[in-house]
């Protein structure tokens, strides 16, 4: 049995909707895992938002605008007259708690709780949807099995446990649907995988019960080898390992969440990315296996801060480095690249809500220098760092101002810090020329 996770493209419209009836509806058992609708959750972390300003008319004024596109969109969905009023009933429901949520003191569980709803709402619609259109159907709540622990880590076992039981208690069906993003969290509240977890969500499940595949379907035909949003003239990579594509992933690639590949390739359950508009495309098949050397994609990292930490007196001095991490995990910050030289060491962070506390604890055992408004480019590929071309990257990019480089920490990886000004241009001539000297 595969796993098919639909992004909220996927879902974002009545025609999309049966592009997705269509693709998974081929007679084979499958479980369907779904985001929520487009702009959805947006919307839902305005109004939460909203409410955390005191801005209560204004989050009353957004739910009200919500609930009315959601209306729209059952009556163009749903031309069955009972399945039609059953589904708004529910919908209403919803909104009817969102409102709710307006008059209530604001809460990061109180948040958790509203952004999950737009998960609940597609999945509720698009069930009602296939048993209109006869596709036997059923649904397996998310947040009957989708737990984190303490660490906000996936609860492997209790995962497991619990899919077992919710889906050995479902009637049987040919499509299973269910939620990504939103789990429970340790103490039993409503919580979240962070943007883009419906990935995640879809190889957790995938890893539960050792599918035959997972496929995570979006607007897009697979991972490219550049980004195109930024380059022209690129296009999708046939085939990745488990390696590279979570260093582009890590790095920047959108098209998939950091932690996809973690939880299936221990058991090498392939992942498989497909466009939900093109599904004859072949996409990109992540596996173990690997093809070909040097540089296969890049990608790039935004809303990157660098930090220097300069001590001539105890750089050296043993301790000196487990105190400066030490700061960094005492705020949970995670550090992206390093590099040291005699009397200095640089790193950078891509999360800066304690840096101000960060630097106030360096400050007291060293001298800082910070650098913000920087972009980490990352050039992937198998075996990257032994080719014998990868050297040119160097020429090609002797106009860029290049602020740090890690080599060699990855056999599969090699990231530049630069200036985000500079990115684009960076990408673009990359691009141009490097695809054309390195074997692809």
């Amino acid at each position: 049995m595969k796993v098919l996770k639909f992004g909220g493209t996927s879902v974002g419209s009545v025609e999309n909707m049966s592009n997705v009836k269509k693709i998974i509806n081929d007679g084979a058992k499958k479980v369907v895992v779904l985001s929520a609708m487009s702009g959805t959750t947006n919307q839902l972390v305005a109004i939460a938002q909203d409410i955390k300003a005191g801005k209560a008319q204004d989050a009353v004024e957004k739910v009200n605008q919500l609930h009315e596109k959601y209306k729209v969109t059952i009556d163009e969905l749903l031309n069955d007259t009972a399945l039609n009023t059953a589904v708004k009933a529910y919908v209403s429901e919803v909104f009817a708690f969102l409102g709710d949520c307006t008059s209530k003191s604001f809460l990061e569980t109180l948040e958790n709780q509203i952004v999950a709803q737009g998960e609940l709402l597609s999945t509720y619609m698009f069930n009602a949807y296939l048993n209109q259109e006869g596709v036997s159907s059923a649904l397996l709540p998310a947040l009957d099995f989708m737990r984190i622990d303490e660490n906000k880590e996936p609860d492997i076992n209790y995962i497991k446990e619990n899919f077992k039981r919710v889906f050995d208690n479902t009637p049987d069906s040919q499509i299973y649907i269910t939620q990504g993003f939103i789990c429970l969290d340790a103490e039993g509240e409503i919580s979240n995988l962070q943007r883009g977890g419906s990935d995640y969500t879809a190889t957790i499940i995938g890893a539960a019960f050792i599918a035959e595949e997972v496929q995570i379907w979006t607007d897009i035909d697979g991972m490219h080898n550049n980004d195109p949003r930024h380059v022209e003239g690129t296009h999708p990579i046939s085939n990745l390992s488990f390696d590279e594509a979570a260093e582009l992933a890590y790095f920047g690639a959108k098209i998939l969440h950091p932690q996809t590949v973690t939880p299936v390739r221990v058991d090498n359950i392939p992942v498989r990315l497909k466009n939900t508009m093109e599904p004859s495309a072949h996409g990109t098949l992540i596996s173990n296996l690997t093809s070909g050397d040097g540089i296969k994609a890049i990608a790039a990292k935004d809303g990157i801060t660098a930090i220097k930490i300069k001590s001539a007196r105890m750089l050296q001095a043993h301790g000196f480095l487990k105190k400066v991490f030490e700061i960094f995990e005492t705020y949970k910050t995670s550090i992206d690249m390093i590099t040291t030289s005699e009397v200095a060491v640089s790193l950078t962070i891509d999360d800066d809500k304690n840096l101000e506390a960060i630097l106030a604890e360096l400050e007291k055992i060293a001298i800082i220098e910070v650098d913000k408004n920087q972009s980490i480019v990352c050039l992937v590929g198998h075996e990257v760092v032994n080719h014998d071309d990868t050297f040119k990257l160097f020429q090609i990019l002797q106009d860029v101002k290049i602020r740090m480089i890690s080599y060699g920490g990855s056999q599969n990886n090699i990231s530049l810090l630069i200036d985000s000004e500079d990115k684009i241009n960076t990408l673009q001539k990359l691009n141009d020329y490097l695809f054309e000297l390195v074997t692809p």
